[in-house]
């Protein structure tokens, strides 16, 4: 997957110096040495990525969000944007290692006290994920609808309940874990807890078959009557729910670089079949229909990452229209990485329907881009109701 150049690498340079380009560059060849031979494997077998991991964590990448004083490599959010973008570039499943690793982590780092931070954020820079436990069955994009329980029990508490869709989840050691612990608030009533995989009481269910990211496990996490210290609580008792909001403001970034390179790959490989491929006595890409196919592709991908970047420096800023473009990211990104990789599957013809070529790969991925950390659609209620955060 070489020869076309990621589109605006001279502005990244021009605008935020040129570390974050040696960076990509960096990681590019990380990914496509150490991560790309195996993605069709992982694929086809469904398998956790570990060559990946192993890359990743060689690199000191499978958590470089974390900041220095924790053993991490203080990537800001742009930084951390372009890691999982080149690792999803090369392999979706394997981006959701350090995507995953941020989300799980980040209540953490918003909200935790200083030795919560020393004790997890120190064990998920030496390899130890950290997962997000947030959805439930009947509690998806009306997340306040969550039944999970925490009940005061002395100095601690105890969860029960379950929570759906979780990535990583039987990998990851370390879980953040919203609960109810007063009902009747509802979503002011939701507490956030640091959770171990190695609790009494914490089992994980059965694989989900997926669609796509099939390297990524996707499991329930059930809590029976586990019994945690207050020392694991994330922050005042109700404050979960603001919580969970203000880390997918910043998350959801990340899920739109995953878009970005799922579609810069396909992109990629859809322009060098188009040299390659001779039909009617020429190359595929002298015929206009499918020119305006890849100019389309170049366009909304060149798009796609302005506004994914922008939405990354509000992250690292602060900055208060950070909810609006947040969810403008992720939902613009993903939009444009499904119709990317459809293309893509398009210009290869019925080679791009088989596994010979990833780009139907690229395309299950793409899908779910759409619909976790919040579906499409309530990303567009969101930015509706923080229009007057841009005006």
């Amino acid at each position: 997957m070489t020869g076309v150049q990621t589109c605006a690498l001279p502005i990244l340079e021009a605008i935020f110096g040129p570390e974050y380009e040696e960076l990509r560059e960096s990681v590019r060849s990380l990914a496509d040495k150490k991560i790309a031979p195996f993605a069709k494997a992982v694929d086809e077998e469904a398998r956790f990525p570990q060559e990946a991991l192993d890359a990743l964590q060689g690199a000191d990448l499978a958590a470089a969000h974390v900041p220095i004083e924790y053993g991490g490599q203080g990537a800001d959010a742009l930084a951390t944007v372009i890691i999982i973008e080149e690792v999803a570039r090369a392999c979706g499943s394997s981006s959701l290692i350090p995507g995953v690793n941020k989300l799980g982590s980040l209540p953490l780092m918003l909200a935790g006290n200083e030795a919560q931070k020393n004790k997890y954020l120190t064990q998920l820079v030496k390899g130890k994920g950290f997962s997000y436990c947030l959805s439930e069955s009947e509690a998806g994009s009306d997340a306040a609808a969550m039944k999970t329980k925490a009940t005061k029990n002395g100095e601690g508490w105890v969860i029960n309940g379950s929570k759906k869709w979780i990535s990583n989840a039987g990998f990851s050691d370390f879980y953040t874990v919203l609960a109810q612990t007063n009902p009747e608030l509802k979503a002011k009533g939701i507490t956030a807890f640091i959770v171990e995989k190695s609790d009494p009481g914490v089992s994980f269910g059965a694989h989900e078959k997926k669609m796509g990211f099939k390297g990524s496990p996707t499991r329930e996490v059930y809590f029976d009557n586990v019994m945690i210290s207050d020392e694991r609580r994330l922050g005042e008792i109700g404050d979960g729910f603001k919580l969970a909001m203000q880390t997918l403001d910043h998350t959801r970034i990340t899920i739109a670089a995953q878009a970005l390179g799922l579609a810069q790959g396909a992109f990629e490989i859809a322009e060098k079949y188009a040299h390659e491929r001779k039909q009617f006595g020429k190359e595929i890409f002298d015929f206009q229909g499918v020119q305006f196919i890849l100019a389309d592709m170049a366009m909304n991908i060149a798009a796609a990452r302005q506004l994914t970047y922008s939405a990354a420096v509000k992250s690292e800023r602060g900055e208060s229209d950070l909810t609006f473009f947040s969810a403008a990211a992720k939902c613009f990104a993903t939009d444009v990485a499904m119709k990317v990789t459809t293309d893509a599957v398009q210009v290869l013809g019925g080679y791009g329907y088989v596994s010979d070529y990833p780009v139907e790969r690229m395309m299950r991925d793409a899908k779910l881009t759409q619909i976790y950390e919040g579906t499409n659609q309530v990303q567009r209620v969101v930015m509706a109701r923080h229009l007057k955060d841009i005006i």
